[in-house]
C-alpha cells in the first residue's frame, strides 16, 4: 500500500491562528510518501532515506516513547485509544519531495500520511474522512507532546486544495475550490528561528492583547477596527503599536482574501491574478516590517521574483528562515531563475488535493 501527502503554503492569517484568528492555506504539488508491506513478525521498520535515518519497535510496545516527538509511536497510540487493533508488524518506505524544515509542513504531512496507512492498515481497518486524519495527527504531534501550533498544517495537508480554518470559538472548515495559476516555492535554505519569531509575534503579541484589554475592556483582537489602533499609541511603543497594527491589518487582509478566492469560483475576475498577487504582498510587508519573520536574503529572493514578473508573494511558515512562494501565473520559468540567482532552491508547483492512496 502507497499513501501520500502533500506540503502546504499558508496563503493568509500567517503568524495569527494561535491567537484565535483565521487562517487560508493551500496543499501543494509537493508531496510524501509512505509505502508499506506485510512482515513476519511483529516488527515496524520504518526506512527514512531522505534523513538517512531508521525506526524499528515492536508493534506491540509503543509506550513509553523513546524520543522527544516520537510520532511514530503517538499516532499508534492515538488510534488505539479510538479502537483501532494492531498485531501484525510492517515495514514501510518514506520518500518525499517537500523542503525539510522549511515551513511547508513536511512534519505534519508525514504525520497525517502515516494516520492515512495505519488506519487501513489495522486489523480492524477503516476509510476515514481527511478532516479526520487532519485531527488525529495534530493530536498525535501538538496535543500528545504539548508542543505550541494550531491544526492548519494538520488539515491543510489532509483536506488538500485551499481550505479556510476557524478555531474559535470552535474548529471551522469551509473547503474553497478558486480558479489559481502557478506557484513557485523557494527554499532559502536558512534554518527557520521558530523559538525566536515565537517570542515575538506570539508571546508579545499576547503582552500587548492583556496590556490594551487591561486600559480598553472593548478592545477585541477580532472585531476592532484598525483605525481604532492609533487611540492605544500613548500605552504602547512604537514598536507594539506596529504588531498590533499589522495583526489588524492580516486579519481584514484575509477577510479580503477569502472574498476574492470565493469570488472566483462563480465569476470571471479579469483582475483576480493581480489582485491576489498585491493582497499576497500586503502581507508579506506586515511579516517583514512588523512581524520581522523574514531574512535579507528572503527579502532579495521575493523582490527579484516580483521584477522578474511575479504578481505577489510572502514568506511562509514560521519564519527567520525557511521557504517563501510567489504567485507567478505567467512567469514561473522567470521568476524561478530569480530565486536562484538570488541563492535559493525554486520549484514551480500548483494547488494539490489531499492525502490520498496511490496504489
Amino acid at each position: 500500500m502507497k499513501i501520500s501527502t502533500p506540503g502546504r503554503i499558508c496563503l493568509f492569517g500567517e503568524h495569527q491562528d494561535y491567537l484565535g484568528l483565521p487562517t487560508i492555506a493551500a496543499a501543494i504539488s509537493r508531496r510524501i510518501s509512505i509505502e508499506g508491506t506485510p512482515s513476519d513478525d511483529d516488527q515496524v521498520i520504518i526506512d527514512l532515506p531522505d534523513i538517512e535515518q531508521k525506526e524499528q519497535f515492536s508493534i506491540h510496545h509503543t509506550l513509553p516513547y523513546a524520543k522527544d516527538r516520537d510520532y511514530f509511536r503517538s499516532t499508534i497510540n492515538i488510534l488505539r485509544r479510538r479502537g483501532f487493533v494492531f498485531t501484525k508488524g510492517f515495514r514501510c518506505h518514506v520518500h518525499g519531495n517537500i523542503p525539510i524544515n522549511s515551513g511547508t509542513s513536511s512534519s505534519s504531512a508525514l504525520i497525517v500520511a502515516w494516520a492515512n496507512f495505519l488506519t487501513r492498515y489495522a486489523d480492524n481497518p477503516a476509510e476515514l474522512t481527511p478532516k479526520e486524519l487532519g485531527e488525529i495527527a495534530n493530536e498525535a504531534e501538538v496535543l500528545e507532546f504539548g508542543e505550541p501550533g494550531g491544526m492548519m498544517d494538520h488539515y491543510s495537508t489532509a483536506i488538500g486544495n485551499v481550505i479556510y480554518l476557524e478555531s474559535t470559538p470552535k474548529i471551522y472548515v469551509e473547503g474553497l475550490k478558486p480558479q489559481l495559476g502557478t506557484f513557485v516555492l523557494g527554499d532559502s535554505q536558512q534554518p527557520k528561528d521558530t523559538l525566536g519569531i515565537l517570542a515575538r509575534c506570539r508571546y508579545g503579541m499576547e503582552a500587548i492583547i492583556h496590556k490594551v484589554t487591561a486600559y480598553d475592556s472593548s478592545f477585541s483582537i477580532f472585531t476592532t477596527p484598525l483605525a481604532q489602533a492609533k487611540d492605544y499609541s500613548s500605552l504602547l511603543s512604537s514598536d507594539e503599536l506596529g504588531l498590533l497594527k499589522a495583526n489588524l491589518e492580516d486579519r481584514d487582509i484575509l477577510q479580503e482574501g477569502k472574498k476574492l478566492l470565493l469570488s472566483s469560483q462563480d465569476t470571471q475576475n479579469s483582475d483576480f491574478d493581480t489582485q491576489l498577487g498585491q493582497l499576497l504582498y500586503r502581507h508579506f510587508a506586515n511579516l517583514r516590517d512588523h512581524k520581522r519573520t523574514s531574512t535579507d536574503k528572503i527579502n532579495r529572493m521575493i523582490e527579484a521574483s516580483m521584477k522578474a514578473g511575479a504578481l505577489g508573494g510572502k514568506i511562509n511558515g514560521s519564519g527567520g528562515g525557511g521557504c517563501m512562494f510567489m504567485y507567478a501565473p505567467t512567469q514561473a520559468e522567470a521568476v524561478a531563475e530569480a530565486i536562484r540567482s538570488e541563492g535559493g532552491i525554486a520549484y514551480i508547483i500548483h494547488v494539490d488535493s489531499g492525502t490520498r492512496l496511490e496504489e
